[in-house]
């Protein structure tokens, strides 16, 4: 039977992450390693969304620290913010894959994951109170924005969500990663979504 575990009344950081390593409310629970829990600072203004935890991270426990993540880093330092100053969590908290050959190769998390996940997304925003949620990619606006956005008309630009909160869409930084071509550029133009939302939560070189 599938269990479901709902966030506590208490939204503590510490009491959402042990809550959250219990649900059972989607599948994915079966073939990821673990719940990959967001992390960083408890009150930060910037909290950014990602897609889902990848393979380095199911390992580890811990959102963006693969080749995607060294990018979003990158990107907060060219902006004047570090890691810590921000909160970084996943529209969906275990790593969706398929196997191909001794690898686990990524897949989109599918919509019902997503909304099976997104009372924990909730719950985070709820106790950190950001003041700008930065969404990486097209299924991290999904999740925040409550419908289907399309990133390349939305990206760049302050939106209001149902949670509350203004949010600036971007692509996700695993899309560069992908690029034969153009990756400079857009690197360049990644950069200047994260500084647009930082500078609406309130950072300033």
């Amino acid at each position: 039977m599938t269990t479901v575990a709902e966030p506590p009344p208490t939204h503590s950081l510490e009491n959402l992450r042990v809550a959250a390593a219990k649900c059972r409310a989607c599948p994915l629970w079966r073939t990821g390693t673990q719940t990959v829990f967001g992390e960083g600072g408890e009150h930060a203004a910037l909290l950014v969304v990602g897609e889902q935890p990848g393979d380095r991270e199911d390992l580890a426990g811990r959102p963006f620290v693969g080749p995607a993540g060294g990018l979003l880093d990158q990107a907060l330092e060219a902006c004047g913010v570090t890691r810590e100053d921000v909160y970084i969590t996943n529209a969906v908290k275990h790593f969706k894959w398929e196997p191909r050959g001794k690898r686990r190769l990524h897949k989109t998390p599918a919509q019902r994951e997503i909304e099976a996940c997104h009372p924990w997304l909730e719950a985070e925003v709820s106790a950190i109170d950001p003041t700008v949620i930065l969404c990486l990619g097209a299924t991290a606006a999904r999740a925040v924005m409550g419908g289907k956005v399309r990133v390349t008309e939305a990206r760049g630009q302050p939106l209001r969500t149902p949670l509350g909160k203004d949010a600036i869409v971007t692509i996700h930084p695993a899309y560069i990663l992908r690029l034969r071509d153009g990756a400079e550029e857009a690197f360049a133009l990644f950069v200047s979504d994260v500084e647009k939302a930082a500078r609406l939560a309130g950072f300033r070189r």
